[in-house]
C-alpha cells in the first residue's frame, strides 16, 4: 500500500494546529477525501463508457477504477501533462 509523506516547519505545524484539533487526522481526511472523490469521478466515467460500448461493468468501485485505468479510458495528470506538452509541440502522443 503507497504511503504519502510530507514535511512541515514547526510553523507550519503550529498553523495547522491552530485550524485543526488534529493535524494528522486533518491531513489523513483531506486526502483520502480527495481520492473518493477522484474515484467517484472515474466511476461515472468508466460506467458511462462499458454502458455506451456493451462492456460489462465490474462488480465493485476498485474494479472499475482499475479497469479505467487499465483500458486507458483514465488517465493519470501526470500522463495527461505530458500528453498536452507533446500536443503543443505538435507531437502525437
Amino acid at each position: 500500500m503507497p504511503n504519502i509523506t510530507i514535511t512541515l516547519t514547526d510553523t507550519q505545524y503550529a498553523g495547522l494546529g491552530y485550524a485543526a484539533f488534529s493535524p494528522q487526522d486533518w491531513a489523513d481526511n483531506a486526502i483520502t477525501e480527495r481520492c473518493r472523490i477522484a474515484n467517484d469521478e472515474i466511476v461515472d466515467i468508466m460506467v458511462k463508457h462499458c454502458l455506451d460500448n456493451g462492456i460489462p461493468i465490474p462488480a465493485t468501485r476498485e474494479a472499475i477504477v482499475a479497469l479505467a485505468f487499465a483500458d486507458g479510458v483514465v488517465k493519470s495528470a501526470v500522463d495527461r501533462q505530458a500528453e498536452a506538452e507533446l500536443s503543443a509541440l505538435g507531437v502525437t502522443p
